[in-house]
């Protein structure tokens, strides 16, 4: 009985301990967080994140598809030479980097936006 009873209080411990660490991990309570500290200096910003994301998303979307058609489109040796590689990454890497960073930074404070548009505070 005493052997349950300390893997009852183990278990416990590692619930607490997961708790905490989902917690910690939280991005979106993170954003939330950010956006009650700053509201007075940038009260519609989560707002304007949730309505510009489908065009972020949309454009990000289109460009992907644009890399794969030009791959699919060209030989299996088609980047086998430094300039053909160079081409490429100057007409899709930068570009494709960028919006994905901005993506990144635009979606969580999207997805904090608080239900019904209220304010945070």
């Amino acid at each position: 009985m005493e052997l349950l009873r300390q893997i009852l209080e183990v278990q416990r411990e590692m619930l607490s301990y997961q708790r905490a660490a989902a917690q910690a991990h939280d991005v979106t309570a993170r954003w939330r967080s950010f956006l009650s500290r700053w509201q007075d200096h940038f009260p519609n910003l989560a707002e304007a994140c949730r309505k510009a994301l489908p065009t972020l998303e949309r454009t990000y979307g289109q460009l992907i598809r644009d890399l794969t058609d030009h791959i699919n489109q060209e030989d299996e040796d088609a980047f086998e030479s430094d300039f053909a590689l160079q081409e490429f990454l100057d007409r899709y890497g930068m570009r494709l980097a960028q919006l994905g960073t901005i993506l990144n930074l635009v979606a969580p404070l999207a997805d904090a936006t608080p239900p019904n548009g209220e304010t945070t505070s």
